[in-house]
């Protein structure tokens, strides 16, 4: 008699909570100087709730616990918006972790009662996600919210709205929601108006995808186990689904599986809460299997020899992750021995963690290092096996020069070592594309991409080169480049490299030149006052010749052009203010605008024979002068102080000084 064993493909987390989850251990190993706590229990699952405790993450019931400096975790499950004010008029760092959907909720909520309408909430008004829900509703336009389990009660509410207030009203539902009854709601409203009514769908694509499989599994299993806490809400959903087509257990862990009498059981399905961590439903789904062998016939001998199954140093074995620590990893590997993976040996790369690497439930090979059958101790090594794989991976791209990808470990003298697939490489500095004059440390934990360009096989060792793949993908861009590129196209590319005469630019696997005379139409000191290395500037290109491979490139914009705003926004007659810029023998120049400097003659200075044009104007005065002349074409533009001057007046720019004066006056009379 052949007995099965069925596990749900929606079992498990679904995205809210193991987002949730995600965002709480990421902040326990972030914010170890703090003191984190949920608001709430983080999900609905104590092993869950158990584990984040031990890792510093606790949990308070209310925003009054939290104290001013504090970190608190808002869950899946989100908060109303009061909440929220709390916890930041008490000084605490809330870390956001309500789940999308449900956040998506509160805005639509807060959007309609804003609006001065009604919205309707299927579900059941106790659960946190309702409460939160209803903490986002706007009652100073007149908007209001309720809360109804079932159609009956919203065809209650409906009739007393529509009939008599006639005010619009919105409906919509928590996101665990039973699929089934959301259905009912949906056909009891067909008797009122749709002009009234707006109907918005937020039960989660998950929960509807967990709830219909129910549905299907149910029909096909005599017993079904749903797993998850007591106090979950789609965890009893699921229960109720499952429970109308078959034998049901609602159970929190593999433990509560002895007292049930499983002895008629042909066929059990297993489904889980979203709350449910997968490491659970592995266990129940490992003792559940065993359970039903149990039920066939017993064979002490084959039973006996996998109890005695023969290991020695060296050799590769399989085994179940069982517990996972700071220091070590434990694996059953189905013998009389415990194995212990110590850290060194368990992944190539230093700064991994023990729970980022394996988790509880999961099914590794690795290598018997070291033996001792008196304490039953086996000393293993996963960071053998994936050396062993990754060689092999290795050596595969080094035969057919496949580029690999891997992470930048460690900083060594010569080089970098790259680890891929649990393999380290060696990448020579030379070969690691950094100038020798740059530190090496800049590549630390980044994700590069490499070649293998020699292979040791007997010492299972491989020196890779960065440079070489940077290199050819930068020819690759280069051929690009010239088979597409014109006079006159602009593109987009990265400052390289800045000269007294130019800046080069990366334009594609191409570095185009920009001289100095196309980088602005104004006046510069150096290039560097334009632009700085590693900005990424929009170019046109000027010039090409693919026989030498050199590219001219213009960054300043025609629209830019002094000569073209001048032209436009000046002309002959007018009377500008400008800036004296300069001082020649023959008069002084003066900026009408940035890049346009027009001549005031030493003739057009004053009403009189001017000697030397110092004696009235400085650098630095700025003077309304008269455009006299303008010849665009040849870029001059003629000035004139004089055309503005009154026939016989004359003011000097500088005065001369009272003592000066008096003197003058004395020899005068003399």
């Amino acid at each position: 008699m052949n007995k099965s064993v069925t596990v749900a493909k929606t079992a498990g987390f679904c995205f809210g909570v193991d987002r949730a989850v995600k965002i709480a251990y990421e902040t326990a190993k972030e914010q170890t100087d703090k003191k984190i706590y949920t608001l709430g229990p983080l999900i609905h699952n104590p092993s869950v709730v158990a584990d984040l405790e031990k890792r510093g993450i606790g949990v308070i019931n209310s925003p009054s616990e939290a104290k001013e400096g504090d970190t608190v975790i808002i869950r899946s499950h989100g908060v109303g918006r009061a909440v929220f004010d709390e916890l930041k008029d008490r000084g605490v760092n809330i870390v956001d972790a309500t789940c999308p959907f449900v956040t998506k909720i509160h805005k639509l909520v807060a959007e309609i009662t804003a609006k001065g309408e009604l919205v309707l909430i299927a579900g059941d008004r106790e659960h946190p996600e309702v409460q939160g829900i209803l903490g986002w509703a706007d009652y100073s336009s007149g908007g209001s919210a309720e809360v109804f389990p079932n159609c009956v009660e919203l065809v209650k509410l409906l009739r007393k709205n529509c009939e008599k207030s006639k005010k619009g009203v919105a409906i919509l539902s928590q996101t665990t929601y039973n699929i089934v009854m959301w259905n009912q709601c949906i056909r009891a409203i067909s008797e009122f108006s749709t002009e009234d009514v707006t109907v918005y769908d937020t039960i989660c694509t998950a929960t509807e995808k967990r709830q219909s499989e129910a549905e299907s599994l149910s029909r096909k299993c005599d017993t079904m186990l749903i797993i998850g806490g007591r106090n979950s809400s789609n965890t009893k959903k699921l229960y109720d689904i499952y429970s109308a087509n078959s034998r049901c257990f609602l159970i929190e862990d593999s433990r509560e599986l002895k007292d049930i009498d499983f002895s008629t059981a042909e066929s059990v399905g297993i489904s889980a809460g979203a709350s449910t961590p997968a490491y659970i439903i592995e266990e129940v789904k490992k003792d559940m299997t065993e359970i039903l062998s149990n039920e066939e016939e017993f064979n002490f001998e084959e039973a006996m020899e996998q109890s005695l199954k023969k290991i020695y140093t060296g050799k590769r074995v399989s085994g179940i992750v069982t517990a996972v620590n700071s220091t070590e990893v434990i694996v059953d590997i189905g013998t009389k021995h415990t194995g212990y993976i110590p850290l060194s040996e368990l992944s190539a790369d230093p700064n991994a963690k023990p729970e980022d690497v394996v988790k509880v439930g999961d099914t590794i090979d690795v290598i018997v290092t070291k033996l001792n059958d008196v304490e039953g101790i086996a000393m293993l090594s996963k960071k053998q096996v994936d050396a062993q794989k990754g060689y092999d991976d290795v050596k595969k791209a080094y035969e057919s020069g496949e580029v690999l990808t891997g992470t930048v470990t460690n900083i060594i003298k010569g080089g970098v070592i790259v680890t891929c697939n649990g393999m380290r490489v060696f990448v020579p500095a030379s070969q690691t594309g950094v100038r020798a004059a740059d530190s090496m440390d800049t590549l630390l934990k980044k994700e590069v991409r490499f070649k293998i360009i020699e292979l040791n096989e007997q010492g299972k060792r491989a020196v890779g080169s960065i440079r070489k793949v940077t290199a050819e993908e930068r020819a690759q861009r280069r051929e690009a480049f010239f088979e597409t590129a014109e006079v006159g196209q602009t593109v987009v590319g990265e400052v390289k490299s800045i000269t007294d005469y130019g800046v080069f630019v990366d334009v594609g696997g191409v570095d185009g030149l920009v001289r100095r005379m196309d980088l602005t139409w104004a006046r510069i000191k150096h290039p560097s006052d334009v632009v700085s290395v590693g900005d990424h500037i929009e170019v046109t290109i000027k010039d090409i010749d693919k026989e030498t491979g050199k590219v001219s490139l213009v960054y300043k914009k025609t629209e830019d052009n002094p000569w073209v705003i001048f032209e436009k926004n000046y002309s002959v007659g007018q009377t500008v203010e400008v800036k004296i810029v300069s001082i020649t023998a023959f008069g002084a120049f003066a900026q009408i605008i940035p890049g346009i400097d027009g001549l005031i003659h030493i003739s057009q200075i004053a009403n009189q024979r001017v000697a030397n044009v110092a004696d009235f104007l400085a650098v630095g005065d700025v003077v309304k002068a008269k455009i006299t002349d303008c010849d665009i074409t040849n870029k001059r533009v003629s000035l004139s102080i004089r055309a503005l001057l009154p026939e016989g007046e004359y003011k000097p720019a500088k005065e001369t000084a009272p003592a000066e004066d008096e003197a003058e006056e004395a020899e005068t009379e003399e």
